[in-house]
């Protein structure tokens, strides 16, 4: 079964599924919501539009932890803010934003359908609208497009096999496992509520499940003459 991977990575990342009001959070890997958001905006689907959307909520997702980052915490106040129900101003407002900062993933989505993964290969090269990495002003820092990303290999092998999206840096070991979120299909693994179920103009969304384990990295170099 065909597998499209695409990288993720970038400064700021936050792939919230519990923000309420004036607290946003981040999940400490992307969320399904949000992918599928991502690929919507490269696709050029509107939030309203269910029927183009629907086939790619289908589409089974892993998530490879290239460099996981560091959670973070921003502070934000507004001042002169109208209540929702507009009966009365906030002279000021205080909001806190959880984000991962310097992470990047490998994603990898699954499908029987090739032609649905070679249009969204093609769309993320020369995207419809711009892409983000969970919010509009995190912008990814590196492609998110793959070149051969969609490759003939079943989710967990296309994961594994792919090389480290990242480079070392000082004073850092090279892993040599990863772990990887993969989509459960047998009900079992930790809850996660972001499976879109409605456009993103209703925002309704209901549960999956995923399970965890480590992929061991495979290197460039392994079959290099000593």
């Amino acid at each position: 079964m065909p597998t499209l991977l695409l990288r993720l990575a970038g400064p700021m990342q936050s792939w919230g599924t519990t923000s309420r009001f004036d607290q946003r959070d981040t999940g400490k890997e992307p969320s399904k919501s949000g992918v599928i958001g991502l690929l919507a905006a490269a696709l050029g689907i509107g939030r309203e539009n269910w029927n183009d959307l629907e086939p790619l909520t289908r589409l089974t997702m892993g998530v490879r932890h290239d460099r996981p980052g560091v959670l973070k915490r921003d502070y934000q106040t507004a001042q002169n803010i109208i209540s929702a129900d507009r009966s009365k101003v906030h002279e000021t407002a205080v909001t806190t934003r959880d984000y991962l900062a310097d992470a990047v993933f490998l994603v990898g989505l699954e499908s029987p359908e090739r032609s649905l993964l070679e249009r969204v290969h093609a769309a993320l090269q020369n995207p419809f609208w711009p892409l983000a990495l969970g919010r509009k002003s995190y912008v990814p820092s590196e492609p998110v497009w793959l070149e051969g990303g969609l490759v003939d290999a079943p989710l967990l092998e296309a994961l594994a096999a792919w090389p480290w999206s990242t480079t070392t840096r000082r004073g850092e070991i090279s892993p040599e496992r990863l772990l990887v979120s993969m989509e459960s299909q047998d009900g079992s693994g930790a809850l996660r509520m972001d499976q879109p179920l409605s456009s993103f103009a209703e925002r309704r969304f209901g549960a999956r499940y995923v399970h965890a384990e480590w992929v061991d990295l495979q290197r460039e170099d392994a079959h290099a003459p000593a």
